[in-house]
């Protein structure tokens, strides 16, 4: 018999926090601006999730810091006007924290862009811990971020769950030992989620609380 779900770590960008356009979108003007016309819209989808490092290392890495000061430029920009929450994601969070969850969000991204992220949604004092790419020295899909989250939690593997929209959050969870839940509203898509095989899949937020019930979805 499983152990109940006491622990929810998130993934943020794609997650919680709509941030799909703000990046296809920051990528779209980095790269027309470098590469013109090399890059659409369907070759931009693999990059989202790798850290900006891998995804520029991978695309010319003689360039790779000065593509990751004009991403983050035009990305802090435009970012409050292009993120907005997935639906019933604040709703849910306070819920979960009211049940008495431990809660954290584990990002790849940096930690002020996250904490600039949380600001857009009503979760103030929701999550007990944030790590970020700041706190680790290896991001998602290694198991380090989703160990730290838990050791800072003061919880164990066994009672935890990792929920995210793309591959290194499903990875990384199964690396660390963790249950895992797919979102189906992924920009990548439900399917390319499920090749991953997470232990569940989500199709709305709100289907957390039957999962901490100890209800498979």
């Amino acid at each position: 018999m499983a152990k109940p779900i006491t622990t929810l770590l998130f993934d943020f960008d794609g997650t919680l926090l709509d941030t799909n356009e703000l990046i296809i979108g920051t990528f779209q003007h980095v790269l027309e601006k470098n590469y013109p016309g090399k890059y659409g819209r369907i070759d931009i989808l693999p990059f989202l999730g790798p850290t900006l490092h891998e995804t520029f290392d991978s695309i010319d890495p003689e360039k790779t810091e000065q593509l990751i000061e004009e991403y983050r430029a035009w990305n802090k920009s435009m970012h409050d006007e292009l993120s907005s929450e997935f639906d019933g994601v604040s709703e849910t969070m306070r819920s979960l924290k009211a049940a008495g969850m431990k809660m954290a969000i584990v990002s790849t991204k940096r930690k002020d862009m996250v904490m600039r992220g949380l600001g857009l949604l009503d979760v103030e004092g929701v999550f007990d811990e944030v790590i970020a790419m700041d706190d680790v020295t290896k991001t998602k899909p290694d198991p380090e971020p989703i160990l730290l989250a838990l050791e800072r939690l003061g919880a164990t593997a066994d009672e935890a769950l990792m929920i995210g929209d793309n591959y290194h959050d499903i990875v990384g969870g199964q690396n660390a030992g963790v249950r895992t839940a797919g979102v189906a509203w992924s920009a990548k898509g439900e399917a390319f989620l499920q090749t991953f095989n997470p232990d569940y899949m989500l199709q709305h937020i709100s289907d957390l609380f039957q999962l901490v019930k100890g209800e498979k979805g």
